[in-house]
């Protein structure tokens, strides 16, 4: 039997995103990116109860500027999926579906997710000299 002729859902090249979308996609990303921080804790936290040799080995690549790197993405990721998340929550209530508060509560995490990172990192540097 061959396949109907008729229009399919627009591909990607055609489909202009908006910012639901994008923010939907990065939502999932840092869902995942948030898994793989949890590894990189875990290996951190075996590392600590392995002995002070495998510790540092571990400090020294969570020190590095790549380890650094990872573990700022980790605190936005976490910031931004926290915020994201508790948007969705309200539209599980039915909240926040109009056109206009989509794209307010969009911004809205993003900001959070950013200031909170920012606020994150100077506090962190502060603490740590």
């Amino acid at each position: 039997m061959p396949a109907p002729d008729r229009p399919l859902s627009p591909h990607i090249q055609v489909y202009r995103p908006q910012i639901t979308s994008v923010l939907s996609i990065l939502h999932r990303i840092t869902g995942v990116a948030l898994t793989v921080g949890t590894l990189l804790l875990t290996y951190w936290l075996v590392a600590a109860a392995y002995g002070p040799e495998m510790f540092a080995d571990a400090q020294a690549v969570m020190g590095s500027w790549i380890g650094q790197l990872v573990l700022w993405g980790f605190t936005f990721a976490l910031y931004y999926h926290l915020a994201n998340g508790i948007r969705h929550l309200a539209w599980d209530f039915g909240w926040g579906f109009e056109l206009p508060r989509l794209r307010t509560t969009g911004l809205a995490v993003i900001a959070f997710a950013a200031g909170a990172t920012l606020v994150t990192l100077i506090v962190a540097y502060s603490i740590g000299g």
